[in-house]
């Protein structure tokens, strides 16, 4: 199995299955604040997120492995300041095409939001103080 290593700037979740042929290619890019504005989720202030993935093209279906490692910046629960969350995290996937192109776009932004925790917040003394001072603990 030859895996050849290119990075995409345009589309870069969108494979095109008919330039793989029966083979498989490894793919870099970038996951960004524009890429996850595409989702309307206003809850990602900023991100850098290195995906890596491969796709084997087996004629009927599509093997993906994917990981993404990065960080994102988020409203803190606590003082609504920017907290920086690290995101390392990654998926395997069989996917039956539909055509000659593969969006991987929404898993990859399903696999970085859900591998978000619940709660994000400061480390303890990194809050904004004039904001928490009017909670109560």
């Amino acid at each position: 199995m030859i895996i050849e290593k290119i990075l995409l700037n345009l589309q870069p979740f969108v494979v095109d299955l008919s330039s793989i042929g029966a083979g498989a290619k490894a793919f870099s890019a970038i996951a960004d604040k524009q890429f996850f504005d595409k989702f309307e989720n206003a809850e990602i202030l900023d991100a850098h997120i290195e995906v890596d993935y491969s796709v084997k093209n087996k004629g009927a279906s599509v093997d993906v492995s994917c990981r993404m490692v990065g960080e994102v910046k988020v409203p803190c629960d606590l003082c609504l300041e920017p907290v920086t969350i690290p995101v390392d995290t990654e998926f395997e996937e069989n996917y039956i095409p539909q055509g000659n192109e593969l969006d991987l776009s929404q898993d990859i932004y399903d696999y970085v939001v859900t591998s978000l925790p619940l709660r994000r917040v400061h480390p303890d003394g990194e809050c904004n103080e004039e904001t928490t001072k009017y909670i109560s603990k």
